[in-house]
């Protein structure tokens, strides 16, 4: 599947360097994320749990080649907003570059009011498959490392700890070309050149 996606996208665009991206969005919450914490041996630790019921989206791609990403926080997961978030992923995108987007096949990747723009190319995951997505492993980075075990008293409060969180998880170009180039992603690159 994403060898003849990149091989068809080449062609399509030959004068274009291929830029292989995944993207998903997470919902976090102020009922955040319970982890494991160092305890003595024998303890049972005690850890924040909030019962709010408010949240925030997090819009995330990943270029697992390279280790680049580029995100967004917003307040809700809907085709407007995708809009917004494709548009602003097409504007990072160099000149000379053509981007091929691996989304999941929620309502506002597959819409009919969807506009991508002219410099990316959408392919669909299959369905009930997030193993697929690197991007999801991003979100697991997120709430374990800096999100989980906490208290947010407001949604402001969330909100700026989930912006601290992307941009230091963002910095990590290393870490997340580690985490996200899964070897049969690099496997497809090498297959369709």
């Amino acid at each position: 599947m994403l060898p003849e996606a990149i091989k068809q996208v080449k062609k399509q665009f030959p004068d274009k360097a291929l830029h292989l991206w995944f993207q998903d969005e997470a919902r976090i919450g102020q009922q955040g994320t319970l982890c494991r914490v160092w305890a003595e041996r024998g303890r049972c630790p005690r850890a924040i749990r909030q019962t709010n019921y408010q949240w925030t989206y997090l819009f995330g791609s990943v270029c697992p080649m390279t280790g680049d990403s580029h995100g967004w926080r917003m307040p809700y997961a809907n085709t407007p907003i995708m809009n917004l978030y494709l548009n602003d992923f097409a504007k990072q995108l160099a000149s000379d570059a053509h981007a091929l987007l691996v989304m999941d096949g929620a309502g506002w990747h597959d819409s009919k009011e969807l506009e991508i723009p002219a410099n990316v190319s959408i392919l669909l995951l299959p369905p009930y498959s997030p193993e697929l997505n690197p991007a999801e492993l991003i979100w697991r980075q997120l709430r374990q490392r800096k999100l989980s075990n906490r208290l947010y008293p407001t949604l402001d409060d969330l909100e700026a700890a989930v912006d601290e969180a992307w941009v230091w998880i963002s910095e990590q170009h290393e870490e997340l070309s580690s985490l996200c180039l899964f070897p049969w992603i690099k496997s497809a690159l090498i297959n369709s050149i």
